[in-house]
């Protein structure tokens, strides 16, 4: 019985993604904070909704609908408007968020200046929060907001609509690790800094670090307020340092030259990104040959000519269905055994959209080779493959009847020979006529 529950669960996540908005389904939970009034963030709902995205709310502390079920996760999205809630129902914790990101479900979080388990576990993505109590704070320019409300321009980035407006901003910021899957998406202003007053009292104590570049200081640019990060099973989560970037308030929120903010279309552009609406690729097929032939063979011999070819798609959101995309113009193809023996471009084919192909000679090694593609690029998916095949010398039969590059050897080898009976027949022919001519005196 559970079994059959399972299975039936696995067919109906499956049915879901056939028609979907988002690349991996449009079921979405929203785990929301009692303390937030849903009323408050209508227009980022109601956007979803009008998406096509099935959104199911629950309180953090609900047991029901669970999250996973048998391993299965329940969703293909979790929405986390919890920045302020330190503890759980069973089924959310941080090993479970974790889990679910392994299983291809989607994150979005929200932080606050309190310390929550959602902050710890923005330390495990690379992410550093600052001590509790910081929001991010800005002066200037001189404004009727209170310093914590920061107008922010939105940068150019290949996830976010081109001529974006700025956006307003209330929360908390976050430095950015090492990490190379994080996705930088929207970051602090030049002279805006954490504190925990929103006074100039401590701007000497500031001013004193920035000229000693000390450690501690929380100012600049290099603060994150949105950032993405993409695992390696292409699952995607976003944390947010507020939820205040998703209401309505700032949403109607107009700039100070009277221009309408841009955080409707902005928190729209995260949420396709981190749904995997936008930048989702995937390699639909590879296929290899020899040159002048179309069938993979089941090895290949030293100095072939080797055909490799790719089919990539994207994601269309807006036929909900998966089209040739030819928009890499940096992808490469390695060949290696251990060790990359060729590194080539593998580039697209005019006139065929999401082909890749590239030819190349195989090396003069023999051994286990493989077909190597790993691409990876901020904010697309990454796009793996590996094919193994074996590279054999050449039979006894399949080596040329001459080598060109021998010849010398072969000429001195012919006129050895040639040289050798020449000698003997004149050395033989001689010695028969000195014995005839002794014969001829003794008589």
């Amino acid at each position: 019985m559970r079994f059959r529950l399972s299975a039936f669960l696995s067919f109906l996540a499956l049915a879901n993604n056939v028609f979907a908005k988002s690349s991996t389904g449009d079921s979405v939970l929203v785990v929301i904070d009692p303390s937030l009034k849903k009323e408050d963030y209508s227009k980022f709902f109601g956007g979803l909704e009008e998406r096509g995205y099935q959104l199911t709310f629950r309180g953090p502390k609900d047991t029901h609908p669970p999250v996973e079920q048998y391993g299965i996760p329940g969703f293909s999205h979790v929405i986390l408007f919890t920045p302020e809630t330190k503890s759980y129902s069973s089924d959310i914790t941080p090993q479970s968020l974790v889990g679910l990101l392994s299983e291809g479900t989607n994150l979005l979080m929200t932080l606050s200046t309190k310390q929550t388990p959602l902050s710890s576990l923005s330390a495990e993505f690379s992410l550093i929060p600052p001590p509790p109590g910081t929001p991010l704070v800005s002066h200037h320019p001189a404004r009727s907001e209170p310093a914590t409300v920061i107008r922010i321009p939105v940068p150019e980035s290949p996830l976010l609509t081109p001529g974006t407006p700025p956006v307003w901003f209330s929360g908390v910021p976050h430095a950015l690790g090492n990490s190379p899957y994080l996705v930088p998406i929207l970051r602090a202003t030049s002279e805006s800094f954490a504190a925990d007053s929103l006074d100039d009292s401590g701007a000497d104590a500031l001013v004193d670090a920035s000229e000693k570049t000390g450690e501690g200081l929380w100012a600049g640019s290099q603060l994150g307020l949105v950032t993405g990060f993409q695992t390696l099973k292409n699952s995607r989560v976003a944390f947010a340092g507020g939820v205040e970037i998703f209401g309505d308030e700032f949403a109607t929120k107009t700039l100070p030259d009277g221009a309408p903010s841009g955080n409707e279309k902005f928190v729209r552009d995260v949420t396709a990104w981190a749904f995997k609406e936008t930048l989702a690729l995937r390699i639909d097929n590879t296929t290899h040959h020899r040159m002048g032939e179309e069938a993979s063979p089941e090895k290949y011999t030293t100095n072939d000519q080797i055909v490799y070819t790719a089919h990539i798609s994207a994601y269309d959101p807006e036929t909900s269905s998966w089209k040739p995309y030819s928009g890499i113009t940096d992808m490469q193809l390695e060949f290696t055994m251990l060790d990359p023996h060729i590194r080539i471009a593998l580039p697209p084919v005019t006139g065929e959209p999401g082909k890749y192909q590239v030819q190349f000679r195989a090396p003069d090694r023999h051994g286990v080779f493989k077909f190597v593609v790993d691409w990876r690029r901020k904010g697309y998916s990454f796009l793996q493959t590996s094919t193994t095949v074996p590279v054999v010398p050449p039979r006894h039969d399949q080596y040329p009847r001459f080598l060109s590059a021998a010849w010398p050897y072969y000429a001195g080898a012919i006129s050895t020979s040639i040289g050798f009976f020449l000698f003997s027949a004149l050395w033989l022919a001689g010695d028969v006529e000195g014995k005839k001519k002794k014969g001829l005196k003794t008589e």
